[in-house]
C-alpha cells in the first residue's frame, strides 16, 4: 500500500494517542512522514487546548516531535472562519475552554456575557447549567449559534466520554436552532486546513480513527482518507457505510510512504 500524497492531515484522539496512553505506531508513522519530507498537520476537533499545548504534549508524552505550526484545532478554524466573515461583529459568548477563548481573542474577538454577535459552544469539561442557560437565552435573543464540532464522544483512558457535540445538542434542543458547525465532518475545518498547508486537496490525505468525523470530513471535501482501527470506528460498522474510506489499516505501521 503506497501513495503519492504530499500532505497528511492526522487526527489526535484515537489515532495518535488514547487519552494519556501512547499509540507507538503513530510516533513511528509521523517520524517516517517527516523523514520523507511530507507536510504533517494535526487536524483535531479538540477545541480545548492551544496549538502550543498540543505540540508540547505530543513531543513530551508521545515521542512525536512537532511544533505548534503542525497543529490545527477546531478552535483555530472557528476563529479563522469567523474572522473572514465577521466585519465589525466581534462580540462572542463562549462555552468552552482556554484553547477556544485564546484562538478567538488572538483574532480580535471580544469575550462577553451579554449582547454577543455569536455564541460559540465547544467542549467544556467544567460546564455548568448556568453557562448553558446563558447560551440558550442569548441565541434565543438573536445571537448567531456556532458549534465547534459534532463529536458525541471522545476516547480517553477512561473510555468514551461525552464530546462537544453532546453539549451543542443540548443547546440546539433548547433553542430549536441548528448551529453552524465548524469541525469534522464539516467541510469548513478541512478548507481552512488546506489554506494552512497551501496544498490542493488531491495532494492531501486525511488520517483518522472515526468514520463519522475524520473520514466523513474527507468525503465531504473530496479528499482521500485513511481509516486506522485504533480508536472509535470498528470494521463491522464501517462495512455498512455507503461510501468507504479510500484505505483502511489495522495499525499505522501498515502504511507505506513513498
Amino acid at each position: 500500500m503506497s501513495n503519492h500524497y504530499q500532505g497528511y492531515f492526522i487526527d489526535l484522539d484515537g489515532t495518535t494517542y488514547k487519552g494519556k496512553n501512547r499509540i507507538p505506531a503513530a510516533a513511528r508513522f509521523v517520524k517516517r512522514l517527516q523523514q520523507a519530507g511530507k507536510q504533517v498537520l494535526f487536524v483535531t476537533n479538540n477545541s480545548t487546548r492551544s496549538p502550543e499545548f498540543v505540540a508540547d504534549n505530543l513531543t513530551r508524552n508521545h515521542d512525536i516531535h512537532v511544533g505548534p505550526e503542525n497543529v490545527y484545532t477546531t478552535a483555530l478554524a472557528t476563529a479563522d472562519y469567523l474572522a473572514q466573515r465577521a466585519d465589525d461583529r466581534k462580540r462572542v459568548y463562549v462555552v468552552g475552554e482556554s484553547g477556544l477563548k485564546e484562538a478567538l481573542t488572538d483574532r480580535g474577538f471580544i469575550l462577553v456575557n451579554e449582547a454577543p454577535d455569536y455564541v460559540v459552544v465547544g467542549l467544556d469539561s467544567h460546564v455548568t447549567y448556568e453557562k448553558l442557560e446563558q447560551a440558550v437565552l442569548l441565541i434565543r435573543a438573536g445571537a448567531t449559534f456556532i458549534g465547534t464540532n459534532a463529536d458525541s464522544n471522545l476516547p480517553n483512558e477512561r473510555g468514551m466520554v461525552p464530546g462537544a457535540g453532546s453539549l451543542i445538542k443540548l443547546v440546539e434542543y433548547a433553542t430549536q436552532q441548528k448551529p453552524l458547525m465548524i469541525g469534522k465532518p464539516e467541510k469548513v475545518i478541512m478548507e481552512m486546513a488546506l489554506q494552512q498547508v497551501d496544498l490542493a486537496k488531491d495532494d492531501v490525505i486525511m488520517v483518522g480513527d472515526n468514520y463519522r468525523t475524520d473520514i466523513q470530513a474527507a468525503i465531504n471535501v473530496g479528499m482521500d482518507s485513511l481509516l486506522v482501527y485504533t480508536g472509535l470506528s470498528q470494521p463491522t460498522e464501517v462495512a455498512q457505510m455507503p461510501v468507504q474510506p479510500t484505505f483502511t489499516v489495522e495499525t499505522l505501521d501498515d502504511w507505506n510512504i513513498e
